[in-house]
């Protein structure tokens, strides 16, 4: 086994990508990466015929050398092939003078379903005969879904989700709580996202929890803090930039920007990934809502979460504490352990910490950052749906407010905007933007916005209201440990 992983706390640690998917998370708090992504340049000549399967398999490969070539093209083809209502995956759509990669084409009508089809296929070529894992899985209302649905069914591995409650949209709560399969559990926290995936992280760290589960249990999480959920979402920018090959807007070489709406960075992470492995970027436009610790943090270099959480109407992203960021300032900071160490304590202690001027400065070289308000979330909702007939989601909507910030700055770059969510997945507020009067129901709303706007409905968004409620734990954050122990003494995952 190559062992080339590490954690952003400790440089000591030296693992395979196999032991990393599995385990998900570093017993010293920190996540795993690999440290030298520029010698994994990806030949651009050679994708320009490919297809999103063809680039996925180039991708894995380079990532995840300990997975033969069968076991990655197994994967690919398990997660990708029949999953999608496309065969692009996620297809660049021409809006105005910007261009679109909707990335809600998967069975649940998210960003999240490319990384989360593809985790559990790797997952299985990961677990020896006699190994079980246990998933935890907080969410702010993707990605547990997503993860659900990637996971349900699947011998020797179960899946825990916890959201926080009268924290998501009502279609977001409906997806996650008529899931069905033998081997999920969901449960939501009176708390907010922050509180479910921080104790997560704790237990995923626990080793008192670990030794009583026994060395046949795993805990590992389908959080992007698991790098096999973040690295095929690399796939997607190389794909999305060949598009642009393909259709003649760009020739091979030139340089575009990705403006991505982020709550966790780890969507926007993964596109500075493809840029490390060869993709010519210019600029991520890293947008926030008015939850925006990261906004301030790209101007004045201090991460600050001791500031009021607000419920917006991109609640996937209302989030003060950006797991991801991590790994990005371990890269920026040289793979200097020690320092991000002391910053992830600083962080943990104070709930602040202030990089180095030098580190803020390799940051904003390649990362420009803004947020946008519930306002102009729905007045960006209005303006696209009216002026080019093309219906944003809230968090697409908060990309396009600064994106739109960002070019007033003079850039030119072709830009690509990533669409992370199915305008039908936040029906009420899309409504409120775009129609004249908005039914009291979700389900009217749904119905008329498709009505008027003569956008079909997902169809596995269309069938939710008729399946029925399985799911209704409510419990407090500090129950979480304990209920996971519980399900995994009760082995709720184990058909037999």
């Amino acid at each position: 086994m190559i062992e080339n992983y590490t954690s952003t706390r400790n440089h000591n640690i030296h693992l395979s990508d196999k032991e990393a998917i599995k385990t998900g998370f570093s017993e010293d708090g920190g996540l795993f990466v690999y440290p030298d992504l520029s010698e994994l340049k990806i030949d651009l000549k050679s994708l320009v015929n490919a297809s999103y399967k063809d680039i996925a398999k180039v991708v894995l490969s380079k990532l995840l050398p300990n997975f033969s070539q069968t076991e990655i093209a197994e994967s690919v083809k398990k997660a990708y092939e029949n999953s999608f209502d496309t065969t692009k995956i996620t297809p660049l759509v021409d809006v105005d003078d910007f261009h679109v990669l909707e990335l809600f084409h998967g069975p649940t009508s998210a960003f999240k379903d490319i990384g989360l089809q593809m985790l559990p296929q790797l997952m299985k070529h990961v677990l020896s005969e006699d190994d079980k894992v246990m998933i935890l899985t907080a969410t702010s209302g993707d990605t547990g879904k997503a993860a659900l649905e990637g996971f349900k069914n699947l011998e020797k591995m179960g899946i825990i989700v916890f959201y926080p409650h009268n924290g998501v949209s009502k279609v977001q709560a409906l997806q996650m709580q008529t899931t069905n399969g033998y081997n999920t559990e969901i449960a939501a926290i009176k708390g907010n996202f922050d509180d479910a995936q921080s104790n997560v992280k704790k237990i995923l760290n626990d080793q008192k929890l670990k030794s009583e589960l026994g060395p046949q249990i795993s805990l590992s999480s389908a959080n992007s803090i698991n790098i096999g959920r973040l690295i095929p979402q690399v796939v997607y920018y190389f794909a999305s930039y060949i598009q642009l090959v393909q259709s003649g807007q760009i020739v091979l070489g030139d340089l575009v920007n990705f403006t991505v709406p982020t709550g966790n960075f780890g969507d926007v992470l993964a596109g500075f990934y493809a840029k490390q492995m060869g993709l010519p970027v210019n600029k991520f436009i890293v947008a926030s809502n008015e939850n925006n610790v990261l906004t301030k943090f790209f101007q004045t270099g201090i991460y600050n979460r001791n500031i009021p959480f607000l419920q917006t109407y991109a609640p996937s992203m209302d989030i003060q504490i950006s797991s991801n960021f991590e790994r990005l300032l371990y890269y920026k900071s040289n793979h200097d352990t020690d320092y991000v160490k002391k910053l992830m304590t600083d962080l943990d202690k104070t709930g602040e910490y202030q990089v180095s001027d030098e580190v803020l400065k390799r940051i904003q070289a390649d990362f420009y950052c803004g947020f946008s308000t519930d306002q102009e979330i729905s007045n960006s909702i209005k303006s696209v749906y009216q002026e080019d007939n093309y219906l944003m989601d809230p968090h697409t909507a908060v990309g396009y407010k600064v994106m739109r910030d960002y070019q007033k700055l003079g850039d030119k770059t072709p830009m690509i905007l990533l669409s992370t969510a199915s305008p039908y997945k936040f029906s009420r507020v899309v409504a409120d933007a775009v129609l004249d009067k908005v039914p009291d129901d979700d389900l009217e709303i749904m119905n008329k916005l498709a009505q008027v706007t003569q956008i079909p409905i997902p169809t596995n968004l269309a069938q939710v209201w008729n399946l029925p409620i399985l799911h209704t734990d409510v419990i407090a954050k500090d129950q979480m440990e304990n209920y996971v122990k519980s399900k995994v003494e009760d082995n709720f995952y184990d058909k037999n």
